[in-house]
């Protein structure tokens, strides 16, 4: 799912192949893997209410402290010119326009300014349009989830986490660190803090807007008028209790909060009508089954009363974005691409807006009078940039150059396939194949497998993160990235057809794809590994317990017994979702479903990896995993990253992840074998993009 002096520190092991990949015919090298992890991206573009400039983060690697790191940059939208707006230490990220477009407010965890600010928490700065120095608003103990401005400019809303009461502290005090489970929560709450006319005036003290340990709040947004927020909130913040989550309005002269939907399952994201009467939101519609359902956008009048749903006929996740003079808008996505959508409040009538028809397009944000928009997209084989344009007349122009950084470079060709799996179903994916692809030869083949199980696979450019494609189809690999039953898309009956049937449809999808490729005469049968994180990671385990098809298997931060996984996750809602019943009241649907269950067909050579700190797959899974491989006789290598949790989000850490992968197929696929090498010199890279 993500920088560019470094120092290397330790010596490591690398293989013949750890320089980047040159063709026999010297054609330009493919990317190596520190190279992969140095790729900059463009991020979360914010409009000026006038349509005239775009401000968005620019994320680098920070090697020295490990970290990916985000700037603010600022552009022109009529010349394109960008310069980059904040330069302090870590990151600047969140960014918000004033409403009357002269500052922008955005979060930080730089050292702050403010006496007494903790260190290592995100604050609220806000920085002139036009440039100069930011100034820090808020140094709150735990610091700040997100912000946005009133209508009038002059007040921002935030959102934090209390601090630890007295009584915890006393009690942490007395009987030392220990934690209740389902108790002792930290509950997320609404703020403000007024802004004075003077800049060089003091600060005043931000003025809590909710409070109690009644509920903890999520998204917000304010009302046109000023004096209201619309926000969502849940009973705790524990992750299982997400389909508690309803819609409140706080009015702020007197802090009275009012919930104006309690429909069952949750209900989120609310934006207000530009008359100030209603309050559009995304909502499960009381739908048991959520996880996997199509969400829809309902309406509710601000005082409260019956919601009406707008988007019954549409068979997608709807992410609700602005409710305009003209409509209500909303992305979504269709098969491997995404797009924006134009929703009429009175009619339910739904059109497409973003063109053409292959564009991936996310992070839609508009100017005050909707007249422009701009996002961040990508072609098929196109790297991920800014982009402005008219919403009547879809006229994109760019704004960044992110792809500059691809020079020089020889990637692979992306394309999407489909086929039909075991039981007719159609399954698609995006094949990546060298760029001097040539179908009368036979290819290694790598199957990398995403999470999810709602996520997908695109076919444009992205940086490696866990798996350096790029290395292995410069090293004369196909790479399939197959979408499988479940994955988001494709329409709700299609995301519902593993549920029940988690790992085994999978698995399905997955062989049938590789066979597909058999069929054409592009692979070596010889030679098929698969890959995977998380719901991948899961579906990695199954192929390793229960097929001899594939020569290596990755499993990162998989599933292998959802009893395991039921009993120690921190999302258990997600088996109950999917499988229907608890372990308790279902065992047999958990044994056909676990991977471990089908051990003893288990043959394939198999790289675990995982975060000691996982929550949501906990590692215990991965030594149930590694453990009954190894009573079986299975070449099994496990890796644990210290202090990580289900994602490996720091740089040096996403380099051993790679390597560790490039390693292992480098030896089951390739037949190679590691030699001793010295450090990598210091990289002379640059900074800015």
């Amino acid at each position: 799912m993500m920088r560019t002096m470094r120092l290397a520190t330790m010596a490591a092991i690398l293989w013949p192949l750890a320089g980047a990949a040159q063709s026999s015919a010297g054609a330009p090298a493919a990317p190596t893997i520190d190279q992969s992890l140095e790729w900059k991206n463009a991020y979360n573009p914010q409009v000026s209410p006038d349509g005239r400039r775009i401000v968005y983060e620019v994320q680098r690697t920070n090697w020295e402290e490990n970290a990916f790191e985000r700037d603010l940059w600022i552009a022109d939208a009529a010349t394109g010119e960008t310069h980059q707006l904040t330069q302090a230490k870590k990151s600047s990220s969140n960014a918000a326009w004033s409403r009357d477009g002269k500052s922008i407010a955005f979060l930080s965890d730089r050292p702050g300014q403010l006496s007494g600010s903790p260190a290592d928490k995100k604050q609220i700065y806000v920085i002139a349009a036009d440039g100069g120095e930011a100034r820090q608003l808020t140094k709150v103990e735990t610091g700040v989830n997100n912000v946005a401005w009133a209508p009038d400019s002059r007040r921002i809303a935030f959102t934090a986490e209390d601090p630890e009461p007295k009584a915890l502290k006393d009690r942490k005090e007395r009987y030392g660190e220990y934690q209740v489970v389902h108790s002792d929560y930290m509950m997320t709450h609404l703020w403000t803090i007024d802004l004075p006319a003077d800049p060089t005036a003091a600060l005043p003290e931000p003025k809590r807007v909710t409070e109690g340990s009644d509920f903890s709040v999520g998204d917000f947004s304010w009302s046109p008028d000023g004096t209201r927020i619309a926000f969502s909130a849940q009973r705790d913040p524990d992750l299982i209790s997400s389909d508690t989550r309803d819609i409140y309005v706080v009015t702020l002269a007197d802090r009275k909060v009012k919930k104006i939907v309690a429909t069952p399952g949750p209900d989120s994201n609310p934006m207000w009508s530009p008359d100030g009467k209603q309050i559009a939101y995304q909502t499960a519609n009381g739908a048991k089954y959520y996880y996997y359902l199509n969400a829809k956008i309902a309406v509710v009048p601000a005082e409260g009363g019956a919601p009406q749903v707008l988007t019954d006929g549409f068979d997608e996740d709807p992410e609700l974005i602005a409710w305009g003079p003209d409509g209500i808008y909303f992305g979504a996505l269709q098969k491997t691409s995404a797009h924006l959508f134009r929703l009429n409040p009175a009619t339910h009538a739904i059109e497409r807006l973003s063109q053409p028809e292959k564009l991936d397009a996310f992070s839609f944000t508009f100017s005050r009078d909707f007249k422009t928009v701009a996002y961040r997209a990508a072609l098929e084989n196109e790297y991920p940039e800014v982009y402005v344009t008219g919403v009547s007349a879809w006229q994109p122009k760019k704004i960044t150059t992110m792809d500059e950084q691809l020079k020089g470079f020889r990637l692979a060709h992306r394309e999407v396939i489909s086929w039909n799996s075991s039981d007719g179903t159609r399954i698609e994916g995006v094949l990546h194949k060298p760029a001097d692809f040539d179908p009368k030869k036979k290819y290694p083949l790598l199957v990398v497998i995403h999470g999810g199980p709602t996520g997908i696979d695109m076919p444009i450019v992205s940086a490696d993160r866990y798996y350096p494609i790029e290395r292995f189809v410069a090293k004369g690999a196909l790479v399939l990235r197959p979408n499988y039953r479940g994955s988001a898309g494709y329409g709700e009956k299609f995301r519902a057809l593993n549920v029940r049937n988690l790992g085994v449809g999978d698995y399905a999808d997955v062989i049938s794809g590789v066979d597909h490729l058999i069929a054409r005469g592009w692979v070596d049968k010889e030679r098929v590994g698969a890959m995977g994180w998380s719901q991948g990671g899961y579906i990695s385990a199954f192929i390793t317990a229960s097929s001899d098809r594939f020569k290596a298997v990755s499993v990162g931060a998989g599933i292998s017994d959802w009893m395991t996984y039921y009993a120690n996750t921190d999302i258990t809602p997600f088996t109950r979702q999917y499988l229907h019943a608890t372990p308790w009241d279902d065992p047999e649907i958990y044994r056909k479903t676990s991977p471990v269950s089908y051990i003893a067909k288990a043959k394939t050579p198999t790289l675990i990896q995982h975060g000691e700190n996982d929550r949501r797959v906990p590692i215990p899974n991965a030594y149930e995993l590694r453990e009954a491989l190894e009573d079986k006789g299975v070449p099994v290598k496990m890796v644990v990253y210290k202090g990580f949790g289900h994602g490996i989000n720091k740089p040096k850490q996403q380099r051993a992840v790679m390597e560790e992968n490039d390693k292992w197929f480098a030896q089951y696929i390739w037949g190679e074998k590691p030699t001793e090498k010295s450090p990598p010199e210091k990289s002379t890279a640059g900074t800015n993009p």
